[in-house]
Order: structure tokens, then sequence, then C-alpha cells
């Protein structure tokens, strides 16, 4: 629990250092909040690497899938810190990040749980928690566009919304995010039909349709972008559509399945 607290703070202190940056439109200041944050992945993962030793198998119960995606998160956004002016994004996501860190631990299970998951399946599990860092990243950059558009027609810019990186830099962005993250979840849904076995008796159907629903989404967002140059509400609209999809197949299925119906 020392690790996951410790993390925690370290989040909250780089977000703060963050919004105090982004308030002062000072985009240059956003480093220390960045070096801030990646010392609280250390320690982040440090505890997920602790309880890995400790059990044998990497946890992917729904409390530790959503940590390591908050761990993926907060190390994306940390590293796009040093290269965008994207300092809005650690203010939001970081003490998220600390939040699912302490949720995590307090929730830890102290058995080797998964011990039985072969390498083949944690690649894939593995596959799909970074595709999802990186949707998740890409969907709230997608919110950012939208505020920010709306607040341009209706011509009422908050001190917030000036402290947004560009339009086309936030829409740019955005899209290679996209791209990154549709490669991953291309290559989590082969390893998903190569590996997993047996999709009814580990209740997986419903997971793979919605799965494949939200890469349908996100391919022809892509599609659309590259051959009718698709962009603004339209590109926000589909990617929240794809992001929320792909949400349910995930974390709403573990949701109901470990913690509604105590399945593991």
């Amino acid at each position: 629990m020392t690790l996951a607290i410790l993390a925690a703070v370290l989040y909250v202190a780089a977000a703060a250092l963050q919004a105090r940056a982004v308030f002062r439109d000072r985009a240059d200041a956003t480093v220390p909040g960045a070096l801030l944050a990646l010392a609280g992945v250390t320690l982040h993962a440090a505890d997920h690497v602790r309880a890995l030793l400790a059990t044998g198998a990497v946890e992917l119960h729904f409390f530790a899938a959503l940590s390591l995606v908050a761990l993926g998160v907060a190390l994306l956004t940390a590293a796009l810190s040093f290269a965008r002016p994207v300092g809005a994004l650690g203010v939001v996501l970081y003490p998220i990040a600390a939040l699912l860190a302490l949720l995590y631990a307090a929730t830890r299970s102290h058995e080797a749980a998964g011990a039985a998951l072969g390498w083949q399946i944690q690649l894939h599990a593995g596959l799909a928690l970074l595709a999802y860092a990186t949707l998740s990243v890409a969907a709230l950059l997608a919110i950012m566009l939208w505020l920010q558009e709306r607040a341009l027609r209706r011509r009422q810019v908050s001190p917030l919304l000036r402290a947004f990186p560009p339009l086309t830099l936030l829409e740019a962005l955005m899209f290679r995010l996209i791209a990154a993250g549709f490669a991953l979840l291309t290559l989590a849904l082969l390893s998903g039909a190569v590996f997993v076995e047996n999709l009814f008796a580990q209740h997986l159907v419903h997971k793979t349709v919605l799965s494949l629903l939200a890469w349908g989404v996100f391919g022809a967002l892509l599609i659309g972008r590259l051959r009718h140059g698709w962009r603004g509400r339209r590109a926000v609209r589909l990617t929240l559509s794809a992001m929320a999809l792909l949400g349910l197949a995930f974390f709403g299925s573990k949701f109901v399945l470990e913690l509604v119906l105590a399945r593991a």
C-alpha cells in the first residue's frame, strides 16, 4: 500500500504543477509536472511488479485492470507533455491515476489467482490494456476538441480552454493516437482469436462482439479521415462512440461478471 500512496501523492503533486503552469499560460513550465508524474508512474508500476512477484502472475481483476490502464495513460500523458503543450491533460488524468492506484492497492489479491494464465493470454491482455490506454487519451483529446470548438462558435473562451493546445494540434494528435490505438487493438483481437479458447465458457462472446464493433468504428474513422478528410464534430462523435463500445466490452463486462455476479 505504501508504494501506491507515494505514487498517488506524486500524481496529485504533478497535477497541481501542471494546473499552475496551465492557468498561468506557461506551456514550457509543464516539464516539472511531467517529471513528477513519471516518478509516480515508476512507483505505480513497481506496485504492480511487487504483486507479480508475490503471486507469480499478472493480476487482471477489475480494479487491477483499471489501474494498469491508468498507469499506461499517465505514462503516455507525461511523455506527450515533453513534446507537446498538453499540460491540461495531466490536470485531469493524473488525479484519476492516483485514485485508481489506491483502489488497486486496497483491493489487491494476495493469492496467485492468475497463475493459470499462460503467457499467450497475458500477451493478449497486455495488448488490450495498451490499446485501451492509448485510445482513452485520444477520447479525452476528442472531448477537449469538442469543448474548444463549441466555445469558439459561441465566443465564450474560458481561461481553461485558452490553456488547451491549438485546434489543429489537438486534432492531429488525436488521430495519431487513434491510429496507434487501432493498431494495438488489431493485434489484441488477432492474439485473442489465436490464443483464447472456448469463448462461450469464458463469457467472452459479448466482449468480442463489442470490441469488434469498436474496432470497426475506429477503422471507419481512420479511412474517412484519409479519403474524405473527416474532422471536427463527426470525428469527435465517432471517437467517443467507439470508446464507449470498447469501455463496455472490457470494463462493462468485467464489472458485471466480477462485482455483480462475483465470477472470476
